[in-house]
């Protein structure tokens, strides 16, 4: 199924309804296909893959920090 961004905005549950039961919906921006909502597959954990390279940098982390207190460090900053 395709809509236009307008359809979204306007019917919005209709449209999560849709791909609820199993549809995948496209979404159509200035004529263009800009995105595509597809069902979730509840089968799949997306934080469990061993693959997962989103948080990569911190597999082999053997600091005694906890990654909060790492990244906490890091955006405060440069102290000149």
């Amino acid at each position: 199924m395709e809509i236009t961004t307008k359809e979204l905005e306007s019917n919005p549950v209709k449209i999560i309804d849709r791909v609820i039961n199993g549809e995948s919906v496209i979404i159509i921006l200035r004529g263009r296909a800009m995105a595509r909502i597809v069902p979730f597959d509840n089968n799949t954990y997306f934080y469990n893959d061993e693959n997962n390279t989103i948080f990569g940098m911190w597999k082999d982390h053997n600091e005694e920090k906890t990654v909060e207190e790492s990244v906490r460090e890091l955006r405060k900053g440069r102290q000149f």
